[in-house]
């Protein structure tokens, strides 16, 4: 029997595919879609593409039906999250949340990273931090909650912490990397949100690259967090001109006992590292990836390249920042918490062309 699953901000980018995804998943049945903003609006005058798939409309936020759903995927800024997920998971609904409210370890990091008071802490003791890759075990563990039908969180990865961190983390782990890393990203404009700025603005972002956040992105502690790097990164994203994609180069000073280490010897380490991993392939040595090649998809591709005259190590990532960087990965997590396939419901293969 299908879980019933909702989307709180079922109208943005992240949720329209969120919605994309739930579709075709053969566990989940679409109950409840909210937008505050397009209260009552059918889906599909939204989003045309979904005509002849689905006859939902917009409900607003705080619908009493999300509370009769087995799981409610958030996609919607931070403390917008923080402000429904303790009532639904009180009512024994179990919480996907896409925003950066419960990523981070520390209240008081949070705090100063985003500006507002973190008015759940309690939440953090028990959520799961959802990079399946990377951090399987808090995954495993509330999976043994749901099994036992209680109602779990789960605080998603955000998309330039997810193509950063599977690029960078088995190097990392092996005690390669020593100094100061080096992050220099690139998203497409649906990574910015549903709402234009004059940054993405269609006038400004096209045919235009432009950094932005730099030294001062929030997505920089939770980088730090996941490597274990704090004070060690130096994150500079990028915004391109294409509508869905993420490209992350990650240079890392190698250490004096990794130095003269050969790039046969880095992929097959890369290759062992995520042989298990469903959703990762290390190119071979002398590739590198596209954003192309994994649009659509929840995948993730590493190219990995030496400057031995530096003794840095470059590892190149590519994923869909709203797949793989946000509903996809979520979906993926879902997954593995009900004991379904980890792949289910998720697009194998990118558009060829």
């Amino acid at each position: 029997m299908a879980l019933k699953a909702g989307v709180v901000g079922a109208a943005g980018y992240a949720g329209a595919e969120l919605i994309r995804l739930l579709l075709a998943h053969p566990e989940f049945e679409l109950t409840v879609i909210t937008s505050n903003a397009d209260e009552g609006q059918p889906l599909t005058a939204v989003y045309p593409s979904f005509v002849g798939a689905c006859d939902l409309a917009f409900t607003r936020h705080d619908n009493p039906a999300l509370k009769e759903c087995d799981a409610v995927f958030m996609a919607v800024p931070h403390t917008a999250a923080m402000a429904q997920a303790p009532a639904l998971l009180e009512a024994g609904v179990s919480v996907f949340d896409l925003s950066a409210d419960y990523r981070l370890d520390s209240v008081e990091v949070y705090e100063a990273w985003y500006n507002a008071e973190h008015t759940s802490p309690e939440l953090l003791k028990t959520r799961a931090f959802g990079l399946p890759e990377l951090f399987p075990e808090g995954l495993a563990r509330i999976a043994a909650d749901a099994a036992a039908g209680k109602p779990v969180l789960v605080a998603c990865a955000g998309c330039y912490p997810t193509a950063t961190s599977l690029g960078a983390a088995p190097a990392v782990r092996a005690g390669w990397v020593d100094g100061t890393v080096i992050v220099d990203a690139i998203s497409g404009v649906t990574g910015a949100g549903k709402r234009a700025t004059q940054r993405t603005h269609f006038c400004s972002a096209s045919d235009n690259f432009e950094a932005y956040g730099v030294g001062k992105h929030r997505h920089t502690p939770e980088i730090e967090q996941i490597l274990g790097l704090k004070d060690r990164l130096v994150f500079t994203p990028h915004l391109a001109p294409i509508n869905r994609g993420l490209l992350s180069t990650v240079s890392m000073p190698l250490s004096q006992e990794a130095c003269g280490i050969s790039l046969e010897e880095v992929v097959a380490h890369y290759e062992a590292f995520y042989a298990d991993c469903q959703f990762v392939s290390v190119l071979p040595a002398g590739s590198l990836p596209r954003t192309a090649s994994v649009e659509g998809t929840n995948a993730c591709h590493i190219g990995l390249a030496l400057h031995e005259a530096s003794g840095t190590l470059i590892a190149i990532s590519a994923i869909d920042n709203l797949c793989k960087g946000a509903a996809g990965q979520a979906i993926q997590c879902a997954n593995l918490v009900y004991g379904f396939g980890e792949t289910c419901g998720l697009p194998p293969v990118a558009l060829p062309v």
